[in-house]
């Protein structure tokens, strides 16, 4: 019953997700007006608003103007809803699914938007802090020392190495790994890794593939410059350690302790 309702909320927060990610950026109000579709601009029906159910029924489309509706709006909805019923599967403390949900939601919502705009969100990265903070003193007082501790050292990590190389990643990225900090405690040292090592493998395959092409094209030097300067947001690999230490941070730290500090 539990998984159930966990994956509901997950598609309904999937849908808010995506108001989200298209709004934030934008500087407009994620609240009103309601949904509507982005080409013809015609508010949404609530019987149209069901998330995944609606877009299949409609089949992609907009009742009013019959244009395509992108499948990432069902696949958003449908990823937070796997994830959110996941965490409940995963973790037996209320504290421990708070804490796991409220990540999820963050992260999607800085992934996307990272991904099409290059950019992280004061508002996102400021709501997130709270969230960690509220449910973390609510549900967990204890542990919150050592969430506050963890959220200071990933966000100096990240900070420092942003310094060392101003091209690598903004201040967008420093702030969401001090919120994950706050989160999710030692295991954002897991998170971090896994961060890291996606985003130098999916780097050097976005510059491996660039380069294909433009030896294709016949015109590789001006391409492999132009590829040089191609940003990669680090914002969906930061949300990829995240979500993975969300479920697995733990006992992944613990494995390290064990077998390599005596």
């Amino acid at each position: 019953m539990e998984v159930t309702f966990a994956g509901l909320f997950g598609a309904l927060f999937g849908s808010f997700l995506n108001v989200v990610a298209f709004r934030l950026p934008r500087r407009e109000s994620v609240v009103k007006p309601r949904s509507r579709c982005p080409s013809c601009g015609v508010p949404v029906r609530p019987y149209d608003n069901i998330p995944i159910v609606s877009w299949l029924l409609l089949r992609g489309r907009c009742r009013s103007c019959s244009e395509r509706i992108s499948a990432r709006y069902p696949l958003v909805e449908g990823a937070t809803a796997l994830l959110c019923a996941g965490a409940v599967l995963v973790h037996e403390s209320p504290a421990a699914i708070a804490l796991s949900v409220a990540l999820v939601l963050v992260l999607v919502a800085a992934a996307l938007i990272d991904l099409e705009h290059r950019i992280i969100p004061n508002k996102l990265t400021a709501a997130g802090a709270l969230l960690a903070l509220a449910f973390g003193t609510a549900l967990d007082p204890a542990g919150e020392p050592t969430r506050l501790i963890a959220g200071a050292a990933a966000g100096g990590f990240l900070l420092a190495a942003a310094l060392a190389y101003p091209g690598g990643m903004g201040m967008g990225d420093v702030k969401l790994a001090g919120v994950m900090g706050l989160f999710l405690g030692a295991a954002v040292a897991p998170a971090l890794l896994i961060a890291m090592l996606s985003g130098v493998v999916g780097g050097a395959a976005l510059a491996a593939r660039g380069r294909a092409r433009a030896e294709r094209t016949g015109a590789a030097k001006q391409n492999t410059q132009r590829i040089g300067k191609t940003a990669v947001p680090f914002g969906p690999f930061l949300a990829l350690g995240g979500i993975v230490a969300a479920f697995a941070g733990q006992p992944i730290v613990h494995w390290y302790l064990t077998h390599f500090v005596h």
